[in-house]
């Protein structure tokens, strides 16, 4: 147990020297990577490591073998899932993005239980911050995202709360 906390630590205090002085929206970016974590913390250890590192290496100098050198393969290897692929504009990026999720199998797929929070936190925060035109991109890939995220049984309570989500702004957006 105390190895477990003093990793999760090490990983936010990790995100939070690499992130610096970034802004996730208004407020500081530690809020929502605090978020994710949250939201993944019964999912177990590696994956409150990975949630608090799963932008470090798109965001931010970091490379991916620093994330393996502190924190191991499986994280690493989850990280470079995690990590928008290159393209000219969002909808290349989150298409080569997706095919690449689409492919997760096995011990990897702990990436996927991330990913699902981190769209949950980022959708979340879009109607508390009345984000409107960030929310209906989300609300327009969710199709997309579900098809290569989502996968049965892993984290069916976070995906229960996204589709409750998407349905709410769906009919809002419709009022």
């Amino acid at each position: 147990m105390k190895n477990s906390l003093k990793r999760r630590s090490q990983a936010r205090s990790f995100a939070l020297k690499h992130h610096g002085k970034q802004q996730y929206g208004s407020h500081p970016y530690i809020v929502h990577l605090d978020a994710v974590a949250e939201l993944v913390r019964q999912y177990g250890e590696t994956a409150v490591v990975i949630a608090y590192l799963h932008d470090v290496v798109e965001d931010t100098p970091v490379s991916l073998g620093e994330i393996e050198n502190a924190f191991g393969t499986l994280v690493a290897d989850c990280v470079a899932i995690l990590t928008d692929e290159p393209g000219k504009d969002r909808q290349e990026r989150k298409k080569r993005t997706y095919r690449k999720m689409a492919q997760v199998a096995g011990t990897t797929e702990i990436a996927l239980v991330v990913k699902a929070a981190d769209r949950l936190a980022n959708m979340r925060a879009c109607v508390a911050d009345k984000k409107e035109k960030l929310l209906a991109v989300y609300r327009q890939e969710y199709p997309f995202f579900a098809q290569a995220v989502y996968r049965p049984k892993i984290c069916d309570e976070l995906w229960n709360q996204l589709s409750d989500l998407v349905v709410l702004v769906e009919s809002a957006k419709k009022n």
